[in-house]
């Protein structure tokens, strides 16, 4: 199934699932839901809807029902997601393929970890034998594209020196420029790297399970945070009782690997 058609499904769900009549005169809670929307498949704004679909979309509904509230998914970036996310009363929960960093974890509240990942290159197929390792990649001449803000760009900034770096400012995007050959790679999550592959015939995802760096995906909470034990306690029983399991195959069609220690 394409995207497209996962995404359709997706808000057909959100639509089909309709918002409780109390909604309207503020008698149900909302769970406020810092999202990027530009990391498929576990999370996209749609365009032209502005609706929400993937895994971690579908993670957060489950989380709000857990909690008996309307789940209200609030757009950030890369660079602001930090700062939205700690500014009072804009977003009780970050979620969306956030990486567990030390920076992050200075100024946020951490949940357990719920998907292994790690940095791989994504190159045009022409080019797989070009751009395989680090060395490869960083020579002059090179042109590697990256999503400004996160973890893309600083791997990329502190591994390819002597490369020339492309900030794209739409994610969502990012991809097509390879495809049109405007850059040469993209290292990015592997989960992201295989997806995109799939989307796009002529990208492939280097060596995605030999990654460049092991990394694990957490959701964020600001410090202090009143649900932080609700949203602990829920995620232990979702990785556990089948719930993210059953969310990542509707998406990936194949079962979520083993929660990350």
């Amino acid at each position: 199934m394409s995207f497209a058609a996962m995404a359709l499904a997706g808000v057909i769900a959100m639509s089909a699932a309709g918002t409780p009549p109390a909604a309207a005169g503020g008698g149900v809670a909302t769970l406020k839901v810092c999202t990027t929307g530009d990391y498929p498949p576990l999370t996209h704004r749609d365009p032209e809807t502005g609706r929400y679909s993937g895994v971690d979309i579908d993670m957060a509904t489950d989380l709000a029902a857990h909690l008996g509230r309307e789940p209200v998914f609030v757009a950030t970036t890369w660079p602001t997601l930090i700062a939205d996310l700690t500014s009072p009363g804009m977003c009780d929960i970050a979620m969306g393929g956030i990486t567990d960093t030390p920076e992050r974890r200075r100024i946020t509240e951490v949940t357990q970890p719920y998907l292994s990942s790690g940095k791989t290159p994504v190159v045009a197929a022409g080019n797989a034998d070009r751009f395989a390792s680090i060395e490869q990649i960083d020579q002059p001449g090179v042109r590697v594209i990256e999503n400004s803000g996160g973890t893309n760009e600083q791997f990329a900034r502190k591994n390819f020196p002597r490369a020339k770096i492309i900030i794209w400012g739409d994610n969502t995007t990012i991809f097509d420029q390879l495809a049109a050959g405007d850059a040469d790679v993209m290292v990015t999550d592997a989960l992201e790297a295989v997806y995109q592959a799939s989307l796009h015939p002529g990208l492939v995802a280097q060596h995605p399970e030999r990654p460049f760096t092991s990394e694990v995906k957490v959701y964020l909470l600001p410090e202090d945070s009143p649900i932080e034990g609700p949203v602990d306690s829920w995620l232990a029983g979702a990785l556990h009782d089948g719930t993210f399991d059953g969310i990542y195959r509707r998406w990936l069609h194949a079962p979520a690997p083993d929660p990350p220690r």
